[in-house]
């Protein structure tokens, strides 16, 4: 729910020129955040109902502003929120080697009944939901500008891809190291992580403020922020927070194009992690442990993408902003993502025929790692181009996205097994390529090329540039479903 209130606070301040603390505005006009920081803090405004108080932020330097908040201070919290989105997808993932045993244990001789054992966690973000998938990008949006929340968002992004590729490594341990390490990271955002969105915090700031009031001056109106509008009950809040992701998903081409790239790259992700324990120990007749072992290279791949990217998304992101008048778009968080379209279909190609030809098992692995890295500039352009592109909706667009991705994780391992089976590991292999170049690659190009045009006939995306916000800040126009 970190966008039910409110845009993109990254691109809100940039418009408003930082709103000051405290603006008096006619009740008649909607409240739209005045231009420009206000000479005075505090301004009562009209007792008559000819004005009313505006609360905002104390100019551009106010430090309650997460935005403003110590450099430490906002990587703390993106270390706490990428954390949480690191384990979860360890635990769906660490029983992923011991499938033949657990095959033998239950007597299970069904390939998809195997496979529900394995993907069912993953069903569980699609349907019931997870929080730091949902949020966490929304939370980095709060803290970070556009042009410095490339390296945030790479990493967020990245924990979880780890997570599922660290967990099979761990061995005997796994239960247990997960259990420990979830719990302290749970203890470490109890304390650590801190409120970052910015309708909330001023609506405290809002009501600290009322609570200093002399009510004897006439003063019985608690003042309104820069967000707010009128009274909202909880019920409407709750439903519209649980049926926008779908709505905008049915609605938005953006998302639609995206998440379903979104949801098959994912999908190939949990299939390749399923289909690694079965090539290497059926075809190579490794050890469970020595399987295992093969995750490192898919991390690899990840881990070197997700560093190099980080440090492209920024100096790209300014260095196109620069060449547009100094600008920046959405649009422009896309350029790492062509290679990654043509790398998931050469290491598919590579890890299918090479298993298929029975070739040396480092064959496999470099197949691997270009499937970790194009996995991760995928997810970093994408999330990247979603927080940026849909500023007021940033949080519901991500959830949308999670949710069709996790219902792809789930599902791709289902078919798997079967597919191999029945066109081999080389054949299923290009098939899988086909569709990830079909994809891929169209859909990049098309908002590499239209993005602004189609952000501009959205009811929700942020039109021209990040910086300014999808609509006047009047919560009347925001729909309910």
């Amino acid at each position: 729910m970190a966008d039910e209130l409110t845009s993109d606070s990254a691109v809100l301040q940039d418009k408003l020129g930082h709103a000051d603390h405290i603006t008096p505005v006619p009740v008649s006009e909607s409240p739209t955040p005045p231009e420009g920081p206000s000479p005075s803090s505090v301004s009562e405004g009209s007792t008559a109902g000819v004005g009313e108080t505006l609360i905002g932020w104390d100019g551009p330097d106010d430090p309650a502003n997460p935005k403003n908040w110590p450099l430490k201070r906002r990587w703390a919290a993106t270390l706490i929120v990428s954390a949480f989105t690191f384990i979860s997808p360890v635990a769906s993932s660490m029983v992923a080697p011991a499938a033949d045993q657990i095959a033998k244990e239950f007597d299970i001789t069904s390939s998809v009944l195997l496979s529900i054992t394995f993907s069912i966690f993953v069903l569980g973000y699609g349907v019931g939901g997870s929080a730091p998938l949902a949020i966490g990008g929304a939370v980095l949006s709060d803290m970070f500008l556009p042009q410095e929340r490339g390296k945030a968002v790479a990493l967020y992004s990245l924990a979880p891809l780890l997570g599922p590729v660290i967990a099979p490594v761990a061995g005997a341990w796994q239960f247990r190291s997960t259990t420990v390490v979830d719990g302290l990271v749970a203890i470490a955002g109890f304390f650590l992580l801190q409120e970052t969105y910015a309708p909330l915090l001023l609506a405290r700031k809002a009501d600290a403020i009322f609570k200093s009031m002399d009510p004897e001056k006439g003063v019985t109106t608690r003042p309104r922020t820069i967000y707010e509008t009128e009274e909202r009950s909880w019920q409407e809040i709750i439903s519209t927070a649980v049926f926008r992701p779908f709505v905008m998903f049915w609605e938005e081409p953006i998302l639609q194009l995206f998440g379903i790239y979104f949801a098959f790259v994912y999908g190939m992700v949990y299939l390749v992690i399923f289909t690694i324990p079965t090539i290497y120990m059926v075809k190579y007749g490794e050890s469970i442990g020595i399987a295992g072992l093969h995750y490192i290279s898919f991390g690899i791949g990840l881990s070197v993408a997700a560093q190099v990217n980080s440090r492209m998304l920024d100096k790209l992101y300014k260095l196109l902003s620069a060449r547009n008048g100094g600008v920046g778009k959405p649009e422009f968080r896309l350029p790492t993502m062509f290679p990654g379209t043509l790398m998931l279909p050469i290491g598919l190609l590579l890890f299918g025929w090479a298993a298929e030809g029975h070739l040396p098992w480092v064959v496999l692995d470099i197949g691997l790692i270009f499937i970790g890295a194009a996995t991760v500039l995928a997810f970093q352009g994408i999330t990247t181009y979603l927080v940026d592109a849909f500023g007021l909706y940033s949080a519901s667009a991500l959830a949308g996205a999670a949710c069709l991705r996790s219902l792809a994780g789930f599902g791709c391992p289902l078919f798997a097994q079967n597919m191999f089976d029945a066109l081999g590991y080389g054949k299923g292999n290009s098939v899988l390529a086909g569709a990830a170049v079909l994809f891929g690659f169209p859909a990049t190009w098309l908002f590499w090329t239209y993005g602004e045009r189609i952000r501009n006939s959205s009811k929700r995306a942020n039109r021209g540039n990040p910086a300014a916000p999808a609509a006047p800040l009047n919560l009347k126009t925001i729909e309910k479903p």
